[in-house]
């Protein structure tokens, strides 16, 4: 009988709680491939982002991080292509 009434406050105190908003949309942040492409933005919010992470978005500091790593590594595909002789060893 206890575990009932329990279960049953519970489900009460759960039914008071509404549902959770969604997240709003953030639209001032910019997209990887635009800041890919504007190299001094990049820098500075790279600059931003290793001293204030904490005032910035989370979400504005993982596209920097992203477009610095687009940037690094091009759009990889980078053929391998071994010289006509091996090596000497």
């Amino acid at each position: 009988m206890r575990k009932i009434s329990l279960l049953l406050a519970l489900m009460e105190g759960l039914a008071g709680c509404g549902q959770s908003e969604p997240p709003a949309s953030v639209p001032d942040v910019h997209t990887v491939e635009e800041l890919a492409a504007d190299l001094a933005r990049l820098k500075e919010l790279r600059q931003q982002c290793k001293t204030e992470r904490a005032n910035l978005r989370e979400v504005l500091c993982d596209r920097v991080a992203d477009a610095t790593r687009k940037r690094f590594y091009g759009d990889g595909t980078v053929p391998y292509t071994p010289s006509d002789t091996p090596p000497k060893y």
